[in-house]
């Protein structure tokens, strides 16, 4: 949700999205780059121009709003941002015009029938855990996150079917004045709420920000880069 590396994805995402909602055949290899108040924005677009680099900037700021990082060291409104971005090479392409498909494509996975989603059930609980926190503290409900967050569960399968929760990790930012007891005591009803009744792991087994403090987070606290998270976050050899 609010990695760094993660805010860079969707900030990529959401300026593909701008282009293909003016053109659907857009090719568009856009990378970002965040780091403290900094967002740079490289690649190649074709047709060059469709969007522009206002435009883009805006798009930019607008994700990390959504994201809800209003903190002095990476704040969606003072953050600067760079955008070198510039038209597709016509060396590069002349080599995809034809077909259709360059070497920038990442495609594999599966469906599976252990959730709703039809994910495997670690990801899918993990995802609905950090969702859960992400709307606690957008709404205001719950105070004390920060945007900056990750959660890693390992279940235990019988007869391939998931029974139980063998460990529970979730990491996230928080208010200075919380201890990690109080952090402990926020997440804990998010995971018990999502997992299914009986599913709880030992509370040994169940490790809210294990290295310790985590005020400082985001860009601010680590550079964040698009595709870093490509395996981090997928799903076929997870478990």
């Amino acid at each position: 949700f609010g990695h760094p590396d993660k805010v860079c994805d969707r900030i990529s995402d959401a300026i593909l999205d701008a282009f293909l909602a003016r053109e659907p055949e857009a090719r568009v290899a856009v990378e970002t780059l965040t780091t403290t108040n900094l967002i740079v924005l490289a690649g190649e677009v074709r047709p060059a121009g469709l969007v522009s680099n206002e435009e883009i900037e805006e798009i930019a700021r607008a994700a990390v709003r959504d994201i809800g990082y209003e903190q002095d060291g990476f704040h969606w409104r003072d953050a600067e941002v760079q955008v070198r971005i510039h038209g597709q090479s016509a060396h590069i392409a002349q080599g995809v015009d034809q077909d259709g498909a360059g070497d920038q494509g990442i495609m594999f996975g599966y469906a599976c029938r252990e959730t709703p989603e039809l994910m495997p059930a670690p990801i899918a609980y993990s995802h609905r855990i950090l969702a859960d926190m992400a709307e606690a503290r957008r709404t205001g409900s719950v105070a004390g996150f920060g945007p900056d967050s990750k959660s890693q569960i390992s279940l235990r399968y019988e007869n391939g079917r998931p029974v139980a929760a063998t460990s529970v990790v979730v990491s996230t930012q928080h208010d200075a004045a919380l201890s990690q007891d109080n952090v402990r005591g926020l997440v804990r009803p998010f995971v018990e709420n999502v997992l299914p009744d009986g599913w709880m792991c030992d509370d040994d087994q169940f490790f809210v920000n294990p290295t310790g403090t985590f005020v400082i987070g985001g860009p601010d606290g680590g550079a964040g880069l698009t595709g870093r998270k490509n395996i981090g976050v997928t799903f076929c050899g997870g478990r």
